[in-house]
């Protein structure tokens, strides 16, 4: 007699039940997978990045010298930054510079960018952005010396002044209360145009030719065509050299040590130098821990308005 084998008959799943709940499972899987391939990078981050963060916001919270034990101090050197007319100054100095590091660069380099894109088949353009950028390859200690040389009593800027006949203009630039920080900000300006310019460039190169087509069919000249396809195609790009021009001339150092160290007076002190005087030539390492984390959160609110002018997915 041949046995029968009952397959067993599947339940029928009455109407209405749930049915997504193995979709959920395998999502939960894929999920904690993606944190396994993140975790090598968070506890990078975790460990040279937020436990660093930590330490310099608790010793800010003392005051101390870096050799003897610390004291309580509280909020007391962060109440301290709005009190001293110097570091006051420094952090008013740096907004200044955002002026000659972000604002006039990007000005300049939207014009250079429309010009040597409308030129591009001509000879030299090539060589001539190249040689646009080729201050963000060079080290920052030698821009900075071979600024100060330019900008000394007998250095190539007053020697040419006084060619042509404005020998009462010529000074020493960095050495004058009045010039200095301009001074100091014009060459950022010459550092961050190349890469504004960079970035305006690649832009425009993803801009749809069938826009400017139809520009040209409307009888758009070549400023109308700028400010009609051009600049808003743009924005994308705009918004990340404001971000990262903000954020270097906020966090300027290396070219004020080396051209002014802060001076003349405090004409050129700024926030990352006070961090660096107080911690290393004063021994107030817990106020320079203060004015870190203080920069750190300007920095960041600065970053986050940003972030808020940039187009969104369905925008672009």
């Amino acid at each position: 007699m041949a046995a029968t084998a009952h397959r067993p008959t599947a339940r029928k799943r009455p109407a209405g039940a749930p049915t997504r709940e193995p979709v959920r499972r395998r999502g939960r899987v894929i999920q904690w997978k993606g944190y396994l391939y993140a975790l090598p990078a968070l506890t990078v981050l975790t460990v040279f990045l937020l436990v660093p963060l930590g330490q310099l916001v608790q010793i800010s919270l003392f005051h101390w010298d870096g050799i003897s034990v610390s004291t309580w101090a509280g909020f007391d050197n962060y109440t301290e930054i709005a009190r001293d007319p110097q570091l006051r100054a420094g952090f008013l100095h740096s907004f200044v510079l955002i002026l000659f590091f972000s604002v006039i660069p990007i000005a300049l380099a939207l014009v250079l960018a429309a010009v040597t894109t409308r030129a591009g088949r001509l000879r030299g353009v090539s060589v001539f952005r190249a040689m646009i950028f080729l201050p963000q390859v060079v080290a920052m200690v030698v821009t900075a010396t071979a600024w100060t040389a330019i900008y000394a009593p007998d250095g190539v800027l007053n020697t040419a002044l006084r060619a042509i006949g404005l020998e009462t203009v010529a000074r020493p630039w960095l050495g004058d209360f009045s010039t200095a920080l301009p001074a100091v900000g014009l060459i950022g300006t010459w550092l961050e145009i190349g890469l504004c310019l960079v970035l305006f460039i690649a832009g425009i190169g993803q801009i749809p030719a069938e826009l400017y087509e139809a520009a040209k069919l409307d009888g758009a000249g070549p400023v109308r065509e700028f400010f009609a396809v051009t600049l808003p195609g743009l924005r994308g790009q705009i918004t990340v050299a404001l971000t990262l021009t903000v954020i270097a001339a906020l966090r300027t150092f290396d070219l004020v040590y080396v051209a002014t160290h802060g001076g003349p007076g405090n004409a050129t002190s700024l926030p990352a130098y006070e961090v660096y005087n107080r911690a290393f030539g004063t021994g107030q390492v817990g106020s320079a821990c203060a004015i870190a984390v203080t920069l750190t959160a300007v920095i960041l609110l600065l970053t986050f308005l940003i972030t808020k002018v940039q187009p969104q997915e369905d925008e672009t």
